[in-house]
């Protein structure tokens, strides 16, 4: 989904910075001290979001199948394990 913009609309994006920014009832200007929260926020949710390195011995037929699912295959085993860490039933099935 990752298109190139249009001359059409690098056109469009260049006269809208051009514009005044307009503040109103909807949509006052932040203060400083507001601004500051959003920050906080971010770096929250990034603390939440950091991944952490380790080491797993997977069998070959695990890594090859695994492997075989392209680039980015480590995220989808990542998202794959958090799944399966959620499912108490799986958890006990392999305990």
């Amino acid at each position: 989904m990752n298109q190139e913009a249009t001359s059409d609309q690098i056109e469009l994006l260049k006269a809208a910075a051009k514009q005044p920014i307009v503040y109103d009832e909807d949509s006052p200007e932040l203060t400083e001290e507001e601004l500051a929260e959003f920050y906080r926020i971010s770096e929250k949710r990034r603390e939440e979001r950091r991944k952490e390195v380790i080491t797993l011995r997977l069998s070959p037929q695990a890594v090859k199948t695994a492997k075989s699912l392209g680039k980015g295959y480590t995220s989808v085993l990542s998202r794959i394990l958090e799944n399966a860490l959620m499912d108490k039933e799986l958890i006990q099935r392999y305990l």
